[in-house]
C-alpha cells in the first residue's frame, strides 16, 4: 500500500501536486487519468522517489521495491538481452523475461533497432528484472498501434496476475476500462475522484468525472 498524505510538489511558481491525499491499495492495476498537466507523471515520479514533496509525505507499507517505465524509455547501446541483464537483480532470468514480453526471438538484436512497441516491451522486461513489488508505468502505450498496445496490455495483465501492483497513467479511456481495478481522476494536481473502475465509469460522482468520461475539456 502507498499513501500520499497532503502531498504538494511545487516547481518554480507552479504547483504540480496540490495537497494531494490518496491511498493506492494492493490488487488490480490502479489507472491514473486526467488532462495534460493534471499531475499524473509527477505522481508516478514522486512515488518512485525521483521527486521529493515540498510538503506532506509518501508512506509505503513494507519495503518499497519499485520500478518505473517512462513514456519514452532510453535503450542502452547493447543487445536486447544485455539491456535486461544490465538491470537484473538476483538469478539470471533474461530468457524468461524476454519470453514474457515476446522478445526472446530478438535477444541478440541491438535494442535501438527494435520498433517503438518492441522497445516499450523491452523497457517492461528491464523494469521487471529489478524484481519490483510495484511497477509504475507512465503512458506505456502512447503513440503505439493497436497491435503493440494489445501486446503491452497483455504483459500488464500477466504481471498483475502474478501479484505485482501496477500503477499506470493513460489518456486512453478504453485502456483504463480494460485494465483498471480502480481509477483515479486528477486535475490541476488534485484528486477529483477515486473509485473502483466499474463504479467510476458507470456512476461517476463528480461533474468533472462525468465531463471527462464524455470527452469534454476540464478547465
Amino acid at each position: 500500500m502507498i499513501r500520499f498524505e497532503d502531498v504538494t510538489v511545487a516547481a518554480g511558481r507552479g504547483t504540480l501536486l496540490d495537497r494531494l491525499t490518496l491511498t493506492i491499495a494492493p490488487g488490480a492495476p490502479t489507472v491514473l487519468i486526467g488532462p495534460n498537466g493534471a499531475g499524473k507523471t509527477t505522481l508516478l515520479r514522486a512515488a518512485m522517489g525521483l521527486v521529493r514533496p515540498s510538503t506532506g509525505r509518501i508512506v509505503w507499507q513494507g519495503e518499497p521495491r519499485r520500478a518505473i517505465v517512462f513514456q519514452r524509455p532510453t535503450m542502452l547501446r547493447r543487445s536486447t538481452a544485455a539491456n535486461v541483464r544490465y538491470a537484473m537483480v538476483g538469478a539470471d532470468r533474461t530468457h524468461a523475461l524476454l519470453t514474457l514480453v515476446d522478445l526472446a526471438h530478438a535477444a541478440d538484436r541491438p535494442a535501438r533497432r527494435l520498433s517503438g512497441g518492441e522497445q516499450q516491451r523491452l523497457a517492461l522486461a528491464r523494469a521487471l528484472a529489478r524484481d519490483p513489488a510495484v511497477l509504475l508505468l507512465d503512458e506505456p502505450t502512447a503513440s503505439l498501434d493497436p497491435a503493440s498496445t494489445k501486446a503491452i496490455e497483455d504483459v500488464i495483465r500477466t504481471v498483475s496476475a502474478r501479484g505485482i501492483k501496477v500503477v499506470l497513467s493513460t489518456h486512453d479511456l478504453g485502456e483504463a476500462r480494460r485494465l483498471a481495478g480502480d481509477v483515479v481522476l486528477l486535475h490541476r494536481g488534485r484528486v477529483i475522484e477515486a473509485a473502483a473502475a466499474s463504479r467510476f465509469f458507470d456512476g461517476p460522482q463528480t461533474e468533472e468525472a462525468r465531463k471527462f468520461i464524455a470527452g469534454e475539456l476540464l478547465v
